[in-house]
């Protein structure tokens, strides 16, 4: 024991100090915000504020059970993608939060960026400092940056257990067939428990290159590791035939089953629910193009998935890719400068402070040009910059690291630049959307450059460690290939753009043409043309800067791998802090414009107090205790907000993964509805307005929108009452039953919901052959998963309830179990024998006990696989076996 505590002190403090080293670096980066106990705001998280309220509320009266159903957007929706949370996958984040040595917020997301990277390096064998640099180097990209000012913390979470995944999965392929299962286990249960699949898919490509590397390096087993590693493969020197990675391909694929089963009750039910959402494509036929509405019209296709238009909205240029070396190649994040006097003479954007005042003196608001964004995406937080340094690394790797693990990372950062590009290569995407298994179910393909930001690190430090292993490498003929070939195409690309920015073209994006020829028809052309030129001259500027800052971060760092390569007496540990001090100090500042205290930053009082604090209309429509819904038109965001869904019950909302027939609904019925709403609203006394006829919004009736909030003079709002509304329930007179959902569809315009419904088909045998009358209908209980109604009439008959209808709702009859059927395209409706009945409407999914038991068994494997390898490694070693 004494003799492996000397041999191996050394190591072990020096990863226990790279741990301390992660948490100082994101303390510094974070000092200020959480000194101050300040929370990030964040579109998202203002999301999961407005939407959670509801599942808070029943979380803490129901001694911590789940609801799996809310009423507080679209008119009611599951709530799988909004609280994931099964007790058994409860029990996996506790596990988790030991991981994240119980830190939560922006701590913690750097602590598990930086300590996840430097597990996958430490599982290549590569020594501390060196896994400590490619650490910082991956973290400090600026999309994870940006995405955790965003709220984006479920896609933050799961990159961060992506590399100990991969890492468990070299572990495998190294030989330590337990600890690499068991890691692998365990990261795969972290990664699936963060919940977005996306993110988990675009690394799945990654895997698979990297098994491939590996099954190539099996064929070539009868090479000699030594000669091997003195060739510069990308391997620890391990010897893999076809035998062990067959066995090592095995162990991964049970490990990756095991976390799977981890998170059965998540997997589950997200899958079953995804096929009722926008991914799981729409049954109608699309629209002729005149009659489509704008909002989303054609999101989703009849194939079952998502439209190519709209998995492409946000696809990166292919000359943006050049961001990933020089940040501001394409200027920046959309937000709109601060055009002032004051600061007319240190902004260079400033100096088109006097043709926006000329436009607003002709009454032209502030021009989409005056942004710092001039790429063809409809807008940016702000650019994918991996770093200058690491650009540089990734070239010289290709040339001097050997094997086929380079071109496993080579290929996927292809693949990255292929999916990412999108629109911008249609005839390869539609391919991949036509042929390619579930790409067609992610939007944002820009995200896909995640996976450039692995590959190109790592690689990165693969080439650093060719270089500390052999210091002559760079003298060598395939050295100074390499070395001149990174230099021109990263320090010369940047040269050039520096020198000469205008072989960037005029900066103007085409976005901004229509607004730029708006301007020559009212102002003129002369004034136009003027205003471009100073547009461009002001960008060609902002570009230049950046290539000469990428410039010279590429100049410093080159001088200091040229001197560790040249001077032997260099330390490698030396060189590796130089270069990190130089990168972070890149990194750092680029990621400070777009994650800051100012920007990014709000003390928790007041994230949640613009929920807390009720307008007047709040307090108007909150007199009223019974239960409906509201339509907030207030915003011009209907759906696409949530602050609503704080307060009431929406009919609007945001969220991804809204139903496809609620989509549906809007595109068809809503948004028509809603413009006619105006022509039948009127100002009565005070602060309240009436809607004047029943038959102007009968769909939006049917959902039981009582109130509607409209905005009135300044920054007040007003309240319309619709009287109209159809109430909680009510009977029909008439059910008419159709053919598919193009006919339900179009039966559903013009319909006289009030007494009559259509249903489909399929529904016949639940709601045919009942008496059609009339009655009453009572709601005397309401919790969000279980509805109890008082309802009684003379003949009995179908009733409808203004509650939106989706697999797993039961109904029982003064306690007798009956079917519930679909009507009027969404919502729920049952047949009611005459008399006075007592029903209740439940919504607790069997198949959450069932995943959970799965679960939890699971998860116990992987924890006993993992305290037993750890045992074993250590008890291996004390024992100084191979």
């Amino acid at each position: 024991m004494n003799d492996f505590l000397k041999k191996n002190s050394r190591t072990i403090l020096m990863d226990i100090a790279m741990v301390v080293l992660f948490l100082l670096v994101g303390f510094a980066y974070f000092q200020e915000p959480v000194s101050q106990g300040m929370v990030l705001g964040g579109h998202d998280t203002d999301a999961s504020i407005g939407q959670g309220r509801e599942l808070t509320e029943y979380y803490e009266s129901h001694d911590g059970e789940t609801t799996r159903w809310t009423n507080s957007q679209f008119s009611g929706m599951p709530t799988y993608q909004m609280a994931p949370s099964y007790s058994a996958t409860q029990f996996l984040g506790k596990v988790a939060g030991i991981y994240e040595l119980g830190m939560t917020g922006v701590m913690c997301y750097t602590f598990v960026f930086l300590l996840g990277f430097y597990i996958l390096l430490r599982a290549f064998d590569f020594k501390p400092y060196l896994a400590a640099l490619g650490a910082i180097l991956w973290t400090f990209s600026s999309y994870f940056f940006i995405i955790i000012g965003a709220g984006h913390i479920w896609k933050v979470m799961t990159l961060a257990f992506v590399p100990p995944t991969i890492g468990g999965l070299v572990l495998c392929y190294r030989g330590k067939y337990l600890l690499g299962g068991a890691v692998t286990a365990l990261f795969t249960a972290f990664q699936i428990l963060s919940n977005h699949v996306q993110m988990t898919y675009y690394f799945g490509f990654v895997m698979f290159f990297i098994v491939l590397a590996y099954l190539i390096q099996a064929l070539r087993s009868k090479k000699k590791t030594d000669a091997a590693q003195n060739s510069g493969e990308a391997f620890p020197a391990t010897r893999l035939s076809l035998s062990r990675w067959a066995k090592a391909t095995g162990v991964i694929l049970v490990a990756g089953l095991l976390g799977v089963a981890a998170n059965l009750p998540n997997i589950y039910h997200t899958y079953d629910y995804a096929k009722h959402t926008m991914r799981g494509g729409t049954e109608l036929s699309p629209l002729p193009a005149k009659d489509a509405e704008p909002a989303e019209a054609t999101a989703a296709d009849k194939s079952g998935g998502l439209d190519f238009d709209y998995i492409t909205q946000w696809s990166y240029g292919v000359d943006e890719t050049l961001t990933l070396l020089i940040p501001r190649y394409k200027g920046g994040g959309s937000g709109e400068p601060a055009l002032t006097e004051e600061n007319l003479y240190d902004d260079p954007q400033a100096q088109l402070l006097p043709y926006v005042q000329q436009l607003a003196q002709q009454g032209v608001p502030q021009p989409p040009g005056v942004t710092q964004y001039w790429g063809n995406q409809p807008m940016t937080v702000g650019p994918v910059y991996v770093g200058a340094f690491v650009c540089f690394l990734f070239i010289l790797g290709l040339f001097i690291v050997k094997g086929p693990m380079k071109w496993a990372l080579a290929a996927a950062t292809i693949l990255s630049l292929v999916f990412a590009w999108g629109h911008n290569v249609p005839a390869v995407t539609h391919f991949l959307i036509d042929h390619l298994p579930m790409y067609n179910k992610f939007r944002t393909v820009s995200s896909a450059l995640v996976i450039a930001e692995f590959t190109m690190p790592l690689l990165g430090i693969m080439a650093l460690a060719r270089i500390f292993q052999n210091r002559e490498i760079l003298r060598t003929t395939r050295g100074k290939a390499g070395f001149a070939a990174a230099t021109v195409l990263s320090a010369g690309v940047c040269l050039l753009f520096w020198m000469f920015p205008s072989l960037a073209g005029n900066c103007i994006s085409a976005n901004e043409f229509p607004f730029m020829e708006s301007i020559a028809e009212v102002i003129g052309k002369d004034f136009a043309q003027s205003y471009t030129d100073a547009l461009t001259a002001v960008r060609h500027s902002t570009l230049s800067a950046s290539a000469g800052r990428s410039l010279l971060i590429i100049f410093i760092s080159g001088i200091i791998l040229f001197c560790a390569a040249r001077w032997k007496r260099f330390p490698a540990w030396a060189a590796c802090v130089l270069l990190g001090a130089v990168s972070l100090a890149d990194m750092w500042s680029v990621n400070r414009e777009y994650l800051n205290v100012e920007k990014n930053f709000t003390d928790p009082v007041a994230q949640t107090g613009k929920f807390l604090q009720k307008t007047p209309a709040d307090e108007l429509i909150l007199r009223d205790k019974s239960y409906y819904r509201v339509l907030n038109l207030s915003t011009g965001q209907t759906f696409n907000e949530n602050a609503t869904s704080y307060w009431h019950h929406s009919i609007g909302g945001y969220h991804a993964a809204k139903l496809q027939r609620y989509q549906d609904l809007i595109d068809r019925q809503l948004v028509p509805e809603i413009s006619s709403l105006g022509k039948g609203i009127f100002q009565e006394p005070g602060a309240e307005m009436a809607l004047l006829a029943d038959s102007l919004c009968p769909v939006l009736n049917m959902l039981n929108m009582k109130y509607v909030i409209l905005p009135g003079n300044g920054n007040n709002l007003v309240v319309a009452c619709n009287d109209h509304a159809n109430g909680n329930g009510w009977f029909v007179n008439n059910v008419k039953f159709v053919k598919g959902a193009d006919e339900e569809m179009s039966a559903l315009t013009g319909l006289d919901t009030k007494h009559a419904a259509i249903a489909d088909e399929e529904f016949r045998h639940v709601l045919e052959g009942s008496p059609l009358g009339n009655g009453s209908v009572k709601l005397t209980k309401y919790e969000p998963n279980e509805l109890h109604y008082d309802i009684s009439s003379e003949k009995g008959g179908v009733v409808v309830f203004s509650e939106v209808y989706y697999p797993g709702w039961t109904a029982t009859v003064d306690g007798e179990a009956v079917e519930v059927g679909r009507v009027n395209y969404l919502l729920r409706a049952i047949k009611v024998p005459a008399g006075n009945h007592k029903v209740v409407l439940d919504f607790h999914p069997a198949t959450v006990a069932t995943t959970n038991v799965i679960a939890y068994t699971a998860i116990a494997i992987v924890l006993l696989l993992f305290a037993g390898a750890v045992v074993f490694q250590f008890t291996r070693k004390i024992k100084n076996k191979p």
